[in-house]
Formats: C-alpha cells, sequence, structure tokens
C-alpha cells in the first residue's frame, strides 16, 4: 500500500497565526511531514518558511520570526497619527506593505514556488474576477503578500496586472483545496475561531467580522462533512489552537503581538496531546 499523500492546511487569521507556528512543531516532532502545503493570509506566511525548509529547525525559525512581530511592530507598526494620514491619502487602507515585504525577502529572497522542496500553493482574492486565485507558479513573496493583503489594513497587492485582496475573503482554511490536489491525510491548522460562539452583533465593525465569520464557518464545515465522505476516504484531522478567546475579537486585536510567544507553547502542547490521542504517526 502506498503511503497517503499528507497536506498540510494553514488558515488565515492574522495576528493568532502564531498559535500554527506551534501546531507545526507538534506535527514535525511527531514526523509528519507534508507532501503539500495550502497556505490562506497568514497562513501562507507560515506555510512559505515551512516549504523552504520543512525540518524542525523552522520552528524556531517562525518563533523567532513572530517575536521580532511582537517588539518591532513592523507589520503594523505605524502611530496613530501616520495611519490617519495614509488613510486619508489613500482612502482605502491604514498601513504600507513595504516592511512585511522586505522582511519576507530578507527570508525568502527570490525563490518561486515552483522551486519549493514541498509544494506550496497560496490563495488569494482576485478583484478584477471576484474569484479565488491559486499561486502555484512565480515568487514566493508576490504570492503571500497578495494573500495576506487585509482589506482596509493594507493596500491591493498587484501581480503581473492583477489586483489582489486577502485570500480569507474567498477560501480562508482551503480543506476543499486539498482534497482536490489529491490529498488521502489532511490536517487543518486553524487559528481557534471556528468553534468560538458567535453572538448579535452590536457595533460597527462586529457586523463585518460576524458577518465573514458565518461565511467563513460555513464553507469549511461543508467542506469537512464532504471530505470525510468522500469515497477516497480522505483522513481530516483539525489541529486545536490553544490560548486564543473572544478578546481576540476587539477592534485594535490585529496590533497585539503581546503574547504570541506564549500562544505557540500552549498550542504546542494541545496538538501534541491531540496527535497522540488520535494515534498519528509519520
Amino acid at each position: 500500500m502506498s503511503a497517503p499523500t499528507t497536506a498540510f492546511v494553514l488558515g488565515g487569521g492574522g495576528v493568532l497565526g502564531a498559535v500554527e507556528v506551534g501546531m507545526l512543531g507538534a506535527l514535525l516532532d511527531a514526523g509528519v511531514v507534508p507532501d503539500l502545503v495550502l497556505g490562506t493570509s497568514v497562513g501562507a506566511l507560515n506555510g512559505a518558511l515551512l516549504a523552504q525548509d520543512p525540518d524542525p529547525a523552522v520552528v524556531a525559525r517562525l518563533t523567532g520570526l513572530w517575536r521580532e512581530a511582537a517588539t518591532t511592530r513592523d507589520v503594523y507598526g505605524d502611530g496613530p497619527l501616520a495611519t490617519v494620514r495614509r488613510a486619508v491619502a489613500t482612502g482605502t487602507h491604514l498601513y504600507s506593505a513595504d516592511p512585511l515585504t522586505r522582511r519576507l525577502r530578507e527570508e525568502l529572497g527570490d525563490v518561486r514556488l515552483e522551486d519549493l522542496p514541498v509544494r506550496l500553493e497560496v490563495c488569494a482574492s482576485s478583484i478584477e474576477r471576484a474569484a479565488e486565485h491559486w499561486f502555484t507558479t512565480g515568487p514566493v513573496v508576490d504570492a503571500v503578500i497578495a494573500s495576506a493583503a487585509v482589506p482596509g489594513l493594507l493596500p491591493p497587492a498587484r501581480v503581473d496586472g492583477e489586483h489582489y485582496l486577502d485570500g480569507g475573503i474567498t477560501n480562508s482554511i482551503p480543506l476543499g483545496r486539498a482534497v482536490a490536489q489529491g490529498a488521502t491525510r489532511v490536517f487543518v491548522l486553524q487559528v481557534g475561531r471556528i468553534d468560538r460562539p458567535l453572538s448579535v452583533p452590536r457595533r460597527p465593525w462586529e457586523v463585518a467580522r460576524v458577518s465573514f465569520e458565518i461565511a467563513r464557518r460555513h464553507r469549511f464545515h461543508r467542506e469537512l462533512e464532504e471530505a470525510r465522505a468522500s469515497e477516497r476516504a480522505v483522513e481530516v484531522h483539525v489541529l486545536p489552537a490553544a490560548g486564543t478567546s473572544e478578546r481576540d475579537d476587539r477592534l485594535l486585536s490585529h496590533r497585539d503581538f503581546s503574547d504570541v510567544e506564549d500562544r505557540i507553547t500552549a498550542t504546542r502542547a494541545a496538538a501534541a496531546a491531540y496527535l497522540d490521542d488520535a494515534g498519528v504517526r509519520p
């Protein structure tokens, strides 16, 4: 019997994406290495480094990047006055994508998707086509920046004459893509929101958040049911996230990197316990 094709699905979730590093640590500790990595938004960032360096050492590398984000505030580091000025000047976003782009180029250089040791596919949302788009070739950094272009926070990313926004708009947790690409064993690295109770929104920004969560969860749960009912008997593991809560839905939570290392550590332990209980082997 041939070995299963193993896919890691890394979903979106902004600063909560730190927990995916803990999940990766648990998986690699258990000897589970992906044949395919699918990433959306912050999951594309984490997934790119994994696909470039599918070794347990990548966990320390990723942890260092998240620690750096907490101390340097490079991603959303502008002060209130600078963000207001940019919002007025552009009419579309609060922050520049330049700091994140520079940092990713320092880490990934000019490597292309087709040259990575592990196959990586990155999801973004095309503005012109109003469609989900999968980057499977081309520069990794361009794909990640397109996938992570959070509406209102970062500007739309332009790649080959087309404009893109955050992949989470069209496919936040791309489980169905993994199954469609032939995976028979899928590990879903999600940030802890999919089972969190939703309440009726009471503020303008809560309306957008709740609406997005309904769409995200509806698609994910439908694809999860389809995967488990598939004739190919796809094995799906949804890894647990630790250390996330309702407070992460605050208006300015996207700037709060203060406890990312605690979340990584807690989630690594929770994911390791899950894998042990599930009897997961390499």
